[in-house]
């Protein structure tokens, strides 16, 4: 098995934020392209940028949640090229911000069904072209609460979660039935893109008013904690296909976080809590 050069890589929530720059990577890297996302204005930027670097690139208005919009989506793709290489399931929303207690269920049901089952329907869809190539790889991303839960972050973390067991479970079934498909799990750590904001005007569309607290918490997000350049996230990612990796950690946060929930996994919920108290203090 290969790179991406030549390949046909699918690339969803293409439009900004990690999507853009894993689109733009795979274009230097000599990769042909079906990119997508739900804000067509920010696909038509990426479309752009990516054309520009001399790559073939399609894009095409798509949410993932969609289930038979994907399955159509995939169709097309491999009629447009007539192969399929490689999935990048990245689409995704912040899906944050309220307790257990105060949180309606519609947050829970948009999160789950965009991060999770957005992947699944993309993986369920492209599975077979996949196949089919001789050289096929799936790429879904998850999160640093892949594997670590905060406060407040329910509805994200067990999206993320869900991600890394279904990957983990594909992986082993790939493997079982000799399939010529490799399979990796991305967990970026704090990345500069708009998700933390994103999810203020989320919540504000669906006329839920952020508190005091929660405009600060973002803010506090995007001050402190997302800091790595978004490009460099898409080399990290690329660079760990590139490799065969079955499991890709973003950002030194994303590495020293793993250790410590597999360190001290009765211990590290309270360390978690006693964090975002000390960041709340400044």
């Amino acid at each position: 098995m290969s790179g991406v050069r030549g390949k046909v890589a699918v690339v969803t929530g293409a439009g900004s934020g990690i999507g853009r720059q894993l689109a733009l990577e795979l274009g230097r890297r000599g990769a042909r392209l079906a990119v997508s996302d739900v804000d067509e204005a920010g696909l038509a930027g990426a479309v752009a940028e990516v054309k520009a670097l001399g790559v073939e690139v399609r894009g095409a208005a798509l949410d993932v949640s969609d289930r038979a919009a994907v399955q159509e989506y995939a169709a097309t793709v491999a009629g447009q090229f007539g192969v399929v290489h490689q999935i990048y399931n990245n689409a995704g929303v912040a899906g944050g911000g309220q307790t257990v207690l105060d949180a309606e269920w519609e947050l829970y049901d948009r999160t789950l069904a965009v991060n999770l089952f957005g992947v699944i329907n993309g993986t369920k869809a492209f599975l077979p072209h996949l196949i089919d190539s001789g050289d096929g790889q799936v790429v879904n991303v998850s999160s640093l609460n892949g594997f670590m839960a905060q406060p407040t972050l329910s509805a994200y973390c067990a999206s993320k979660f869900g991600v890394r067991g279904f990957t983990e479970a594909l992986r082993t079934e790939m493997i079982a039935g000799r399939h010529p498909v490799r399979v990796t799990v991305v967990h970026p750590g704090g990345v500069k893109t708009g998700i933390a904001s994103s999810a203020l005007k989320e919540a504000q569309a669906r006329g839920i008013e952020p508190t005091a607290e929660q405009v600060e918490r973002v803010r506090l997000y995007n001050e402190k904690l997302l800091k790595m350049p978004a490009d460099q996230a898409a080399r990290v990612i690329v660079d760990g296909v590139e490799a065969g990796k079955p499991r890709v950690l973003v950002g030194n946060d994303a590495k020293l976080v793993d250790r410590l929930v597999r360190l001290l996994p009765r211990r590290y919920p309270k360390l978690i809590v006693h964090f975002e108290r000390r960041l709340a203090r400044g």
